[in-house]
This record gives structure tokens, C-alpha cells and sequence, in this order.
């Protein structure tokens, strides 16, 4: 045999245990690096989470709904935007340390609702569906499959009122968190 031909293959040897070696001693921060820059990606929004929406003291002892813009903290991949509004909701007392909460959104087509005073029932503009002020559907001929989608709510610290907002899909018979 070459004694240069031993050399050759010493010297890929060489090399291919270097490459070896150097790519192993790479994994551990390379996996670091790729898993600081996808964290964004893999952390979800607080969808359904408690928001506070106003205030006991701004809604009236009788009963009569108020609309309210429910503001909360959006997160995308890398940015954090701080009272973004995300929906609307009507409020209503329904007894002195109780609350109705309403999503302003029509389940029938996603338009939004509008509550009419004067006929103490909300109206949906699309399909001129009505709806009672406790959310129930009013005509039996609307094309809305349910009632409005009501959401939890929650009093706190005597005067806070804090809402589980929540949208749900339109069309469906029944409530399917969107």
C-alpha cells in the first residue's frame, strides 16, 4: 500500500470526524436560537378571558340595555398592542348585583344588532330579525337560528363589570366558540 494513499483517507477521516463533531457542538445553540424566535408563534391569545368592559354605576336600575366596545391587549408573533377594541357587548340589569351580557354580533348573519328603545328589543339591520331584550328570538319567522349569544359576566370590586368575551360562528344553531 501508498503511503500516501493512508494519508488520503487519514485526512478524510480527519475531516469527517471534525464535521462530526463540529455539527454536534452546533445543535444545542442553533436549537436555542430557532426555539427564542418561534416562542411568539407557539404562545396563544387569552381568547375567552374576563375583560373588564365598564362600570355597575353606568348602567340604569331599569333594566334598559347599554352598549359597551370591549377593549383588551392583542398579542400577534412579535408585537403587543394595548387596548385594541375587540367587539361590543350590551349590558342590562337584571336584578340590583346582577348583569345580562349580549354579544352585539346577529348569530344569524354576524351582522351587528342595534337595541331600538322605543320597541325595548334589539333589531338586526340585514334581516330585520328581532330580538327580546333578554336576547331570545321575538319572531318565529326570523332566519336566526338562536337567540343572541350571551356571555358571563362578572362583578367585582362592588362597581367593575368584567365580561368572558367570546364570538361565536354565525349561521349556526348553536353556540360553536369561533
Amino acid at each position: 500500500m501508498d503511503p500516501t494513499e493512508n494519508e488520503g483517507r487519514r485526512d478524510f477521516l480527519k475531516k469527517a470526524c471534525a464535521a462530526c463533531i463540529g455539527g454536534a457542538v452546533m445543535i444545542p445553540p442553533i436549537a436555542a436560537g430557532v426555539a427564542v424566535l418561534l416562542d411568539p408563534i407557539r404562545k396563544k391569545g387569552a381568547a375567552g378571558d374576563f375583560v373588564q368592559v365598564g362600570f355597575l354605576s353606568a348602567l340604569p336600575d331599569d333594566g334598559t340595555p347599554r352598549k359597551f366596545t370591549v377593549l383588551t391587549t392583542r398579542e400577534d408573533a412579535w408585537n403587543k398592542m394595548t387596548n385594541v377594541p375587540v367587539g361590543a357587548v350590551y349590558l342590562r340589569r337584571v336584578a340590583p348585583d346582577k348583569v345580562q351580557a349580549l354579544n352585539v354580533v346577529c348569530p344569524h348573519a354576524g351582522c351587528f344588532v342595534d337595541f331600538m328603545p322605543d320597541r325595548s328589543s334589539y333589531l338586526c339591520p340585514c334581516h330585520d330579525s328581532t330580538f327580546a331584550i333578554d336576547g331570545k328570538i321575538n319572531d318565529r319567522k326570523s332566519p336566526a337560528s338562536r337567540g343572541m349569544d350571551e356571555l358571563e359576566t362578572q362583578i367585582r370590586n362592588g362597581n367593575e363589570l368584567w365580561v368572558k368575551f367570546q364570538n361565536f360562528l354565525a349561521g349556526a344553531p348553536e353556540k360553536i366558540p369561533a
